[in-house]
């Protein structure tokens, strides 16, 4: 693992990609999905991200390139009353590494991170069909505080919110 670099963005950007779809898109790729994926995960917005000193990126790279990373944000406003913290906004890894401890081992960095930074509460969204990264979260300590969308076009998808707090 490692603290991410510019040169992993076009990485990170495929990542995503294949993640979100895998997440998502059970039954096949409309138009309207295919057009978010290609227009929000492109290497361009990863680099945006680099911008903001105040964004965590953290890859894991084994010796053929990215197979995973995560990204904590800044003390934002949690889209369930009363929360608020550090969020984990971006966690992925490439399907065909869960179980490996690749996950495991980047929330317990970012864990670390949001401690150093002084945070109380830590939070992430998922969506609400996606039991093992559920059951992965509830394992580490997150509680469920509430639910919120996720909205493309008219289209809405179900997501947990989930929080951690540091005592």
């Amino acid at each position: 693992m490692r603290t991410a670099e510019k040169s992993d963005a076009s990485s990170i950007a495929a990542i995503s990609i294949e993640v979100w779809i895998g997440t998502y898109l059970k039954h096949g790729v409309s138009g309207i999905f295919a057009d978010f994926a290609l227009s929000e995960f492109t290497t361009s917005k990863v680099l945006e991200q680099f911008q903001n000193p105040d964004e965590f990126i953290l890859v894991s790279d084994n010796n053929q390139g990215i197979d995973g990373f995560i990204r904590v944000s800044p003390a934002r406003i949690a889209p369930v009353s009363g929360w608020w913290g550090m969020e984990i906004s971006t966690f992925y890894v490439q399907p065909r590494h869960h179980g490996k401890g690749i996950g495991r081992r980047l929330l317990a960095a970012a864990l670390e991170h949001c401690r150093d930074q002084g945070a109380d509460v830590v939070w992430l969204m998922t969506n609400a069909e996606n039991t093992s990264a559920i059951k992965f979260y509830l394992a580490k300590g997150f509680e469920f505080i509430g639910e919120t969308h996720f909205q493309i076009d008219d289209q809405k998808y179900l997501n947990n919110v989930y929080a951690l707090h540091f005592s």
